[in-house]
């Protein structure tokens, strides 16, 4: 079977597009950029609250890495605890947790009220030690969760790690049985149809061009005309563009790629992951993988940093699925049926950020926790636009541009960025 250059995951569901000679609205009182799991979960919380809104995607609703991900549903953040505890503090380092442990709560609520067929399931994660000091920090960071964020995980020695993967590559592990895995084109289809359920009103094909404050509000232009909108809230994470050039300036757009093999015996993909967990080792450079429902094994990883193409696809497909023969070499024989990039939204200190910037709402900065965190935190901002006093530590963090000034949208330094981090997983 030839290769195809599309999302596995794309192909299991249908997502619904909108009528494109229909008008837009003359005034909403949300205007919503961004069509993914931010921007659909922000309509469909606001929508509920007896909002007007409106959803402006540029391409198709899920179009961008929603549909494109691995489909992790994962505790925690991109920053260890420990720096997380050293840099803010105890107390707010707590609620960043938790925070993340609310996220994966919220997705599953939804997947439950709106009854979404996305093969939900809290199979729990495993992340894995690259080398034997990767394993030491694991053992040091799971007392550091039971003892100051009373989250307990399970750390597991090489010589047992047989129970968890079927590869002799990795110096042991660290068990998470909160996390979750979902289909998550079929979980971006649940959510567009919980939006339009609630009542709001759904516009694709309709990329913003600009937007203007005037008289109070908020005029937006798109191909298909203008709208007033009372609120703004931009949810366009790592395709965030030139019409917000204060966010744009402080998330990086950051490529993750992904291949996705035949569909495998069944007692082979017993042997690869004996207890159906997602999977990711502990490099700078990842590679995380999982099984799908119709047992293919997908393979993933930051194989470049630099936003997908054809041409980033296809030389990462070539990278990952050598990566994936490192770790399993008992599928140097099998196929490769898909690959695929998505574009992932990183901040220049590694976190999540949400609130409001010159009067602008917005949620943004996941670094690969989107699944949940977006989910989470689209609802977090569309519930205080909606007048709800809400717990939200991120909006509270400083948010920092690049040093010095030097980044305003170009990711010109992502090659040397690149470079940086494998230098980082070789030395240590």
């Amino acid at each position: 079977m030839p290769l195809k250059e599309s999302s596995l995951w794309q192909e299991t569901a249908t997502i619904s597009t909108t009528d494109p000679a229909r008008p837009l609205p003359e005034r909403v009182d949300v205007a919503v950029v961004g069509g993914g799991y931010t921007g659909l979960s922000a309509a469909r919380t606001l929508a509920q609250r007896g909002a007007r809104v409106a959803v402006l995607e540029a391409q198709t609703f899920g179009w961008g890495a929603s549909s494109r991900n691995g489909g992790m549903v994962l505790t925690g953040l991109k920053l260890p605890v420990g720096t997380l505890m050293a840099r803010y503090g105890r107390e707010t380092a707590r609620r960043l947790f938790a925070a993340s442990l609310a996220s994966i709560d919220c997705v599953e609520r939804i997947v439950h009220e709106e009854g979404i067929d996305c093969d939900f399931a809290r199979c729990g994660h495993v992340e894995l030690a690259c080398k034997p000091a990767h394993f030491t920090a694991f053992a040091r960071d799971a007392e550091v969760l039971a003892r100051e964020f009373n989250h307990h995980v399970r750390v597991i020695p090489r010589s047992e790690l047989g129970s968890e993967i079927g590869s002799p590559r990795y110096y042991g592990g660290l068990v998470d049985a909160v996390s979750a895995g979902l289909n998550p084109a079929r979980y971006v289809a649940g959510l567009l149809r919980a939006a339009k359920k609630a009542g709001a009103e759904m516009f694709d094909h309709a990329p913003v061009e600009q937007f203007v404050r005037e008289s109070g509000t908020f005029r937006v232009s798109t191909p298909r005309g203008l709208l007033r909108a009372h609120e703004l809230f931009i949810a366009t994470n790592g395709y965030t563009g030139t019409i917000a050039p204060a966010l744009q300036k402080r998330v990086i757009p950051v490529g993750s790629y992904a291949i996705a093999t035949e569909p495998l015996p069944e007692a082979l993909t017993r042997e690869l992951i004996p207890q159906n967990r997602m999977l990711f080792d502990s490099k700078n450079f990842l590679y995380y993988f999982r099984l799908t429902p119709d047992r293919r094994l997908l393979f993933g990883g930051r194989a470049s940093f630099l936003p997908d193409s054809t041409r980033t696809v296809r030389a990462s497909a070539r990278i990952l699925r050598r990566g994936m023969v490192e770790v399993y070499p008992q599928l140097r024989d099998a196929a490769v049926e898909h690959a695929w990039g998505g574009t992932l939204g990183f901040t220049f200190d590694m976190l999540p950020h949400a609130g409001r910037l010159h009067g602008v709402a917005f949620a943004l900065g996941y670094g690969g926790h989107g699944v949940a965190m977006a989910t989470y935190l689209g609802a977090r901002v569309a519930a205080a636009l909606a007048g709800e006093a809400v717990e939200n530590p991120f909006a509270e963090l400083p948010f920092p541009g690049a040093p010095f000034g030097l980044y305003h949208g170009t990711p010109w330094f992502l090659p040397l960025a690149g470079l940086w981090y494998r230098l980082l997983d070789w030395l240590t």
